[in-house]
Parts: C-alpha cells; structure tokens; sequence
C-alpha cells in the first residue's frame, strides 16, 4: 500500500476526505514541536488516551506504543489549515466536557468502558454531522476544498480519528510491527525525502 491508498483507506473510515493532506505531496520542513505549537503534556496525555481507545494494545502494539499523539500534534502544528486547527483544539475541550457531563469526570480518569461509550458516541455523532454537512470526499491533491465549491470542515471527532489511523500506521511500531513490512530499499527510514513525482514504494 503506498500513502496515496493510504490516504484514501482514511478517508473511507471516517467518511471524509484525509484533512491537511497536503503533507503527503509536498518537500519535507523541519518539523514544530508540540510544545512550540502550544500543546502541553496534558494535551499530549489526552490525545494519546483517545488514540489507544480507538486503536488499543492487544497482542500488536497500540496508538501510545507509537506516541501517536505526538505525531497528532506535529501533523496539526504543520499541516492543518487555521480552521483546522481551531476544530481540532475545540474537540480537546469538548471531549472533556462531554465526559464530566456523562460520567462526572475528566476523560483520562474514565475507565476502557466508559471511554469506548464516549468515542463511539463520538464516532456516530460525526458521521451523522459530516452527512449533513455534506463532507465528503474531495481531490487528494487539494486540500480543504474543491476549487470554487464551499466545503465544511468535518467534525472535530473525524480528525483525532484520521489522524489516529495515519499517525500509527505510518510510525515505526505500526508499519513494521502492525502491517507487513518488507525493509526494502534496506531499512526504516520516515523521513526519507521525497520529491514530486517520485514513484512510491511498493512495501
């Protein structure tokens, strides 16, 4: 699968196109730490709780063995849009006071139970916002919107999701412990450059 496919598995699982795709196609930037994008270690610590519900430890690693979070906040910091990265930072607080009003405490002291009820609730939440809002697939190659047309952005829940799934799959742990991975051209490398045009790989 190369991230082209990828991307588009994405978009399939959470019922819109991948946001801030830009990324797959353009020169590789010094990446900004979450903590100069503003993200405290609690902010990571949440983000890494929501991540491993939606992709948990069990006889494979899951989203905290891969830090998904930090990969979530670096991918927001450099490659979201600013309207983006509003939604995104409002599902943050949004996730909390959804748990304090369910369940009368803050997401991290939830247990796998409660977490699974909120993210699912979540979940169908989304799908039902993006159908009404009529977020749908759009170019890959242009990010946000479809040249001339209005396009809303995706509820905040579908965002931790793609990037859950991108994050991991794309990391170490999930590429190479999780997918299948044939180390060719000889080894591990993600950050290998890439240059518009390039033919992907075919592991």
């Amino acid at each position: 699968m190369d991230r082209r496919e990828l991307l588009k598995m994405i978009g399939m699982a959470t019922g819109a196109a991948f946001v801030g795709n830009a990324m797959a196609w353009t020169t590789v930037a010094e990446a900004t730490s979450p903590k100069a994008a503003g993200f405290s270690d609690e902010d990571l610590m949440l983000l890494n709780e929501v991540a491993e519900t939606i992709i948990p430890r069990t006889d494979t690693p899951g989203a905290k063995d891969a830090n998904v979070a930090h990969i979530m906040a670096v991918l927001v910091a450099d490659c979201y849009l600013p309207e983006e990265q509003q939604v995104f930072r409002q599902g943050m607080a949004d996730i909390d006071k959804r748990s304090q009003s369910d369940f009368g405490k803050p997401f991290l002291l939830l247990n796998k139970n409660q977490r699974q009820e909120l993210l699912s609730a979540l979940n169908q939440e989304a799908y039902r916002y993006n159908g009404e809002h009529r977020v749908s697939f759009w170019e890959l190659s242009k990010p946000g919107s479809m040249p001339g047309k209005e396009v809303s952005l995706p509820h905040y829940f579908t965002l931790f999701k793609q990037l859950t799934l991108f994050g991991f799959f794309t990391s170490e742990v999930g590429a190479t412990k999780v997918l299948r991975y044939e180390a060719i051209p000889g080894r591990y490398d993600g950050e290998y450059p890439y240059k518009k045009g390039d033919r992907a790989w075919a592991t």
